[in-house]
């Protein structure tokens, strides 16, 4: 594996715009298990506005043991806070990720496209208004508006749908890669993004276990992000 570190490292060196992707397998360090660990009964009421209109602070306990403790307790994990880190230094260009639990802006990241949302993009159900401070999540109780409206973040309040101002970052950056380091998914979303991708891009795969992108990797590093991320500079 020191190898392939180190061809990582020469990689991002010489690459003048590196896009990482990031699936679930990047907050599992930070304790949010992937979707195939997640508890089913959890996940389909924290999916339901219904369930968050009836019982707000059952909800909110949900969502605490599901995400939120991980986010607000634990924090980013080494591979969020390196990356944030490559970010600073230059050497990646821009994050698109799946995951809800806004974990790369936590750790420092800016050029985040989180094209799902996030607990930082929420709507209150009475009024509409938008509220995008993730910290309305931490206050021990479910987040309420000035109106006395409950706030849904954006992947529950869409249903899974797409996050547009995000997308459409995703897509001028992909356009723009010329380093695809893809981490912890196992997908790559469809057309959303990926068909904006241009052939000549270098794609490397950072997961433990084999995945889609396994035929279509320049590079294949089949461990754990964290290990992988502790070995760059």
């Amino acid at each position: 594996m020191d190898e392939q570190i180190q061809t990582l490292q020469r990689l991002i060196d010489e690459s003048h715009f590196t896009l990482v992707i990031t699936g679930a397998g990047i907050s599992v360090a930070s304790g949010i298990p992937s979707m195939h660990g997640l508890n089913l009964a959890e996940t389909l009421q924290f999916a339901s506005n219904t369930v968050l209109k009836a019982t707000p602070e059952h909800y909110y306990r949900v969502a605490r043991h599901s995400f939120l403790d991980a986010m607000f307790q634990n924090g980013p994990s080494l591979s969020h806070k390196k990356l944030a880190e490559l970010e600073q230094k230059g050497k990646v260009q821009g994050i698109i990720t799946t995951n809800l639990d806004h974990l790369h802006s936590l750790a420092g990241s800016k050029n985040v496209a989180e094209i799902q949302g996030s607990f930082a993009v929420n709507t209150c159900l009475k009024c509409g208004k938008r509220n995008y401070d993730v910290n309305i999540w931490n206050k021990g109780k479910a987040p309420r508006c000035e109106c006395g409206g409950l706030y849904s973040c954006w992947p529950v309040y869409a249903h899974v749908g797409l996050y547009n101002e995000d997308v459409l970052k995703a897509q001028e950056w992909a356009r723009k890669a010329k380093l695809v380091i893809i981490v912890g998914a196992i997908g790559n979303y469809g057309s959303v993004y990926w068909n904006h991708i241009k052939p000549s891009a270098k794609i490397v795969q950072i997961n433990p276990k084999q995945t889609g992108f396994d035929s279509s990797a320049f590079l294949n590093i089949h461990s754990t992000c964290d290990e992988v991320f502790a070995g760059l500079s």
